[in-house]
This record gives C-alpha cells, structure tokens and sequence, in this order.
C-alpha cells in the first residue's frame, strides 16, 4: 500500500471533489432510478426462479399469473429505470461539469500570462479538458454506484433472511469478503496505472501540441523522426496502463463472480437441509439458489468505484496544483474594496521606486525602478535579453504585482481594479496571439461594436490596406495562431487591435523581434507616427535601434534597473 493511497486529499482538492458532484436534487433522482433498476434486476432473477420452479408443480394458473405479470414489469422496468438513471445521472453530472470549468476558468484568469509560466501548453489543455472530464466519474462512477449497490444489497441480503436466515447470513457474509477481496485485488491490479493514465495522457498530449504546432522548425532541422518517437514514446506508456487497468477490471471482475458462485453455494447447502426438513419450499430454495447472482452483478460496481475514485482523485489533484486556492505571489488580486478608475484624456505614468519578480523565482526582475511618463511621450526602453523589460511592461498592465508606487495622474494603481487599468495602458506583446478566424473577428474582440469601416481604417493606419484588399477583405482567414501571415503582418495586425481599443497608453513588447529589418523600421516608424497622431503615450521596448527624431528620449535596463 503506498503512501499515495493513505494519504488524505489535501483541502483543495477536497474543495475541487466536493464542487463535481451535483445537487443532492439532481443527484437523488438518478440514485433513486439506480436502486429501482438494480432491484428490478433482482427481482426479475427471483421471480423468475419461483415462477419456473413453481410451474413445474403445475398449480393452477391463479396461483402463476401474478408472477407472470411481475416477471414482465421487473423486466421492462430493469431497462426503464437503467435509461432513466443514465438520462438523469449524465444530465446532473455534465450541468455540473459546467459549473466547475467556469469556476477553474475564473481560477486561471488572474494567473495567466505570469502565474502559468511552468507549465506546458499541452499538459494544460489536458488539465482544463480530460482532467476536468473524469471529474463526471465522481457522481457516475463513484457515487451512485456506491449509494445504488448500498441499498440494494441491503433489501436482498433483508429478503434472503426473511425467507432463511441462514440465507441471509450467508449472502452478507459473502457479500464483505467480496467486498474485501474485490477492492484489495483492485488496488493491486489496476492502482498503479490508474493513477498514471492521466498524466501520461498529458505526457502524450503535451507531445502531440509540440509535434504540431512546431512541425516547420522541427522539418527544417531535420528534428521531426525524434519528435514523432516522443509521440510515439508517450502513445505506447499510456497505452500500456491502459492495458494494464483492462486487465486488472477483468480480474476483479473474475473474483466477485467466484464469489457470487461461492455465495450460491453456500446458500444451497444451508437451503437443502431447510427444504429437505419442511421448513422452505421448493421455489424458496431456487429465488435463494440465484438471488446471489442477481446481487452480485449490482454490487460489481463497488470495487470497480474505487478504482474509478482514484482516477478521479488523480484528476482532482492535478486540476488543484495549475490552480491554486490562494494565487502565487507576484500575481496581483485585485482587493475587496478595489475602485474603478475614472480618467480624462492621457493620464501621467509614474514609476516610484518599482520592483518585481517573477512567480515562483527567487530573485528580482526588477529593483528600483522610477520613471515618469508624460501624457503624449514616445519613449523608447532598450536593453539586453532577461534585463526585465517583458517585466516592466507586465508591472504596468498589472499581469505582475509589484512593490513601490505605480499610479496614473496620482492614483494608485494597487487600489484600482485590474480590468480598468488595462483599458487605459494597453500592451501589444512581443508574440501576439491571433485566432483560427477572419481578420474581422481577430479585431472584433478589441471592439466589437466597430463597423467595417472602422476596422478598415485601423489596418490602413497600420499599414495593411492594400494587404488586405490582395487577400479579399476582411474575411481573409490568418490560420492558427497567425500561420497564413507573416510575423510583421501579425505584429501590424496586433497595432490595430490596439488602436481600436483606444488605449490611452500603449505598451509595445518588441514588435520587431519577429521581422526583418526592413519591415522592422516599417513597424516602429508606423507604431509612433501614429501615436503621435492620435496624442497617446507610447513606451516602446526594443532591441533595435529608433530613430531619434520619432521619439522624446531613450531608456536603458540593465539587470532589472534603469541606468539611463
């Protein structure tokens, strides 16, 4: 038994459990259609035993027609109910599902970009979607197989006792050694692989998303034969736990039914003596012969819960270590009594004193850094990879929590809601992400009430009229993450988005770190003639060189201080 399976759930992922299952409403009705399945199934079993062994008596056909008539409702109603308790238990447990990915969409929003950093876009996606999935098996799997196979057990095992206690007797007893052996064999068969699926699951898809989305580079650099044997690598492990939980269900399986052949024996040899001295009937000792077997098959989900519950959990922890109950330091939240931000035209940028870190890392990013933005002021901030400029431009978007003064015309922005600050300084950042659409929904979002017209005159400002007419108009399609346009025609499309906004402030993240030089100078003199028409500040981040006469003066950073 290892120490994973003793341990408790930790109070997050407890938090996590508790909000996947469903109402006590949702959730009773598809017990309750469970119960009555299971004990249909059972009494179809009993029944029909009596009903055979008692027509070979041949009584007359009054003393028959009753059970006739319930042979044929058990069994009809065995189906119906079945229906009704998947109708109603998938039903609760995906309206769930939907509650607990808005809760961990909302846990994530106040995390992304900075507080996810460590983790693969692979291994999220699989977090966010398969995790979140098996989350339904708590209810479907867990649950209601447990509270179903609790009830039912416990009228048949009621019934066998009324009929011969030593029946009785025989049936629970059998049922706990089942018990018992069931969810030992279980636990050794198949633990293991449970708890692996669902991070090589991530492992596969985590190598999958690298293979695709990086399939050019990985050609060109004759790299794609040993991604493919990392995709294949993957497949094969989670494919061999796969195999391995089969196998396991299959043995636990095979115990319970030896068992239920066990507990028909037993229930046989306490019942043939009890007929042979007068004291059960005939038929009596057929429903007692096969009522174990129709109770075995219903309580054969509760080893198989317990191994369902332990994917679950694995799902559970897995979902709580990308999100968090409390948010990572370095990440700003805004505070319970946060005020909006109410600002007139292009407000002043000061910097007292700023610094910063990134989530999770022990050293600063940034130390002591003052700067002062004046409304209208082009500003460009140069500098060495990792001297803290992505960071600097995080601090004044708030996606990265500082400590020092950061406020805009005097109000500090530690008091302010995050969303409003973000609409006054804006940041167009060094990859811009552009989406699976149209040119007209990849500016829509920016402001969705603009007109064609409007998102038009955007692309001319930024230089991509006669672009966009070659390529039919804004319907053109940009590919996933912008794969049908190049990294300047990208970066141009991220400037509209921003002028469409109407950021007074605007953060540009080294927008030519993806072009070559001539459009690299394209872009700057495009990114600051236009700010400079419109009167709205600029700070622009860049490696390369800017012309003096575009800008009002240059900054240096260097180890995550301003040294000019």
């Amino acid at each position: 038994m290892s120490a994973e399976t003793l341990t408790a759930p930790t109070p997050e992922v407890r938090r996590i459990l508790r909000l996947a299952v469903p109402p006590a409403g949702r959730l009773g009705t598809a017990i309750a259609f469970g119960v009555l399945s299971g004990a249909s199934a059972v009494a179809l079993l009993g029944v029909s035993a009596w009903l055979i062994t008692r027509a070979s008596e041949q009584p007359a056909m009054l003393y028959l027609s009753m059970a006739v008539v319930g042979v044929r409702a058990f069994a009809l109603g065995r189906a119906f109910f079945r229906y009704l308790e998947r109708l109603a238990g998938h039903d609760a447990a995906f309206r769930q599902l939907g509650t607990v990915r808005s809760r961990l969409y909302r846990r994530l929003e106040p995390l992304a970009p900075d507080g996810l950093r460590g983790v693969r876009s692979g291994d999220l996606l699989t977090r966010v979607a398969d995790d979140v999935d098996e989350l339904q098996n708590l209810a479907l799997r867990v649950v209601q197989p447990l509270v179903t196979a609790a009830v039912v057990v416990t009228g048949s095992a009621v019934v066998a006792f009324l009929i011969l206690p030593a029946a009785g007797v025989a049936l629970l007893a059998t049922l706990l050694v089942a018990l018992v052996a069931g969810v030992l064999v279980n636990r050794w068969a198949t633990a293991s692989s449970e708890r692996r699926i669902a991070p090589l699951r991530a492992a596969l898809n985590d190598a999958l998303h690298d293979l695709v989305s990086n399939l050019d580079v990985l050609t060109a650099y004759d790299a794609l034969p040993a991604a493919q044997e990392r995709v294949r690598v993957a497949s094969d492990r989670l494919t061999a736990a796969a195999r391995s939980r089969a196998a396991g269900l299959g043995v636990t399986a095979g115990v319970v039914s030896v068992l239920a052949g066990a507990a028909t024996v037993w229930a046989l040899a306490a019942g043939i003596p009890a007929l042979r001295d007068g004291a059960l009937s005939a038929p009596g000792l057929a429903v007692l012969a096969l009522l174990p077997l129709a109770v075995f098959e219903v309580f054969g989900m509760v080893p198989l819960a317990f191994g369902a519950w332990r994917r679950v959990r694995a799902s559970a922890e897995r979902i709580a270590d990308v999100a968090p109950a409390t948010v990572p330091d370095g990440i700003p939240v805004d505070a319970p009594d946060a005020a909006p931000l109410a600002l007139g035209g292009v407000p002043e940028v000061r910097l007292d004193g700023v610094s910063a870190r990134w989530p999770e890392a022990e050293g600063a990013v940034l130390s002591d850094v003052s700067l002062r933005l004046a409304p209208g002021e082009r500003v460009v901030l140069t500098g060495p990879t990792g001297a803290g400029k992505t960071a600097l431009a995080h601090v004044l978007t708030r996606l990265l929590d500082h400590s020092g003064g950061y406020a805009l015309d005097g109000v500090e922005t530690r008091g302010l809601r995050q969303d409003d600050v973000r609409r006054v300084v804006g940041l167009v950042e060094q990859r811009p992400y552009l989406f699976d659409a149209d040119l007209r929904q990849n500016l829509l979002f920016a402001r969705d009430t603009a007109t064609d017209d409007e998102l038009l005159t955007a692309l001319g400002r930024v230089g991509l009229a006669e672009w966009t007419a070659e390529r039919g108009g804004l319907d053109a399609r940009v590919g996933e993450r912008g794969a049908l346009v190049s990294g300047g025609q990208a970066q141009r499309i991220a400037l509209a988005r921003a002028l469409l906004a109407d950021f007074p402030v605007l953060v540009v993240d080294e927008p030519t770190a993806n072009v070559d030089a001539a459009a690299a100078g394209a872009i700057v003199r495009d990114v600051l003639t236009t700010a400079a028409e419109d009167g709205r500040t600029v700070l622009l981040i860049s490696h390369t060189d800017v012309p003096a006469d575009l800008v009002d003066r240059t900054l240096r950073l260097e180890d995550g201080r301003l040294v000019a």
